[in-house]
């Protein structure tokens, strides 16, 4: 059950980040498409892992989503202003210091991002602690 919900967080990510993309015709800055590279996989790996269930399926979609996460949050932080923009992670297309959306006052793509990737990381190391036992 942990796993699938990680498998419905992962698609519920990819299928937003689609919708950005596709419907609201926003393009994705570099660091977004590092997140999207990290994040996609998982809705295939997580699903093959339940049918029949293989607790290995944790040790290959927690890399993803820990180098997922690390992207996400780099990105955060530099949308936050407490990484310099002199260290340019984006020197083509979109800058990855621009905030594109923001609902409430504080909710942006990066921060979405974040939540998303520490939700899917917390499922997996529960379903690993838990299966272990």
């Amino acid at each position: 059950m942990l796993i699938f919900a990680a498998w419905v967080v992962a698609t519920v990510s990819t299928l937003g980040a689609l919708f950005f993309g596709e419907v609201m015709q926003l393009p994705p800055c570099v660091l977004c498409w590092y997140q999207r590279i990290f994040m996609f996989p998982l809705v295939i790996i997580l699903p093959i892992g339940l049918f029949p269930f293989d607790r290995k399926v944790v040790r290959y979609a927690l890399p993803l989503a820990v180098i997922g996460w690390l992207f996400a949050f780099f990105h955060l932080l530099l949308l936050a202003g407490v990484i310099p923009e002199s260290i340019k992670p984006c020197t083509r297309g979109v800058p990855c210091s621009e905030t594109v959306i923001e609902w409430f006052g504080f909710v942006t793509i990066p921060l979405l991002s974040v939540l998303a990737f520490s939700t899917i990381l917390a499922l997996l190391f529960w379903a690993h602690f838990r299966s272990s036992k």
